[in-house]
């Protein structure tokens, strides 16, 4: 019997478009396949969001376009431009 489990992906952009070029990454792999850890590579996995949909991933959080706080802009807060992406992979029970 094959279960689907769940893959995560959050990729930080340079701006707020999809097709922007990532400058950083997390990944976490729910299939138990592999144990990606933070730092483990130079190389992103994609080089655009809209290229990690084109091989499977499907959006599901766009990042918040305006600051939390008004004039909180220049303090120490959460990475802008954050896309998290899902894939479900069948695995063996």
């Amino acid at each position: 019997m094959s279960k689907r489990r769940q893959k995560v992906l959050v990729l930080y952009l340079s701006n707020s478009a999809l097709d922007s070029r990532v400058k950083g990454w997390s990944f976490y792999d729910g299939t138990g396949q592999s144990n990606p850890t933070t730092g483990d590579s130079d190389t992103p996995p994609y080089e655009t969001g809209v290229a990690a949909l084109q091989d499977g991933w499907r959006v599901l959080q766009f990042p918040q376009l305006i600051p939390p706080y008004p004039n909180m802009e220049y303090t120490t807060s959460f990475q802008m431009y954050e896309f998290i992406f899902e894939k479900l992979e069948e695995i063996d029970g």
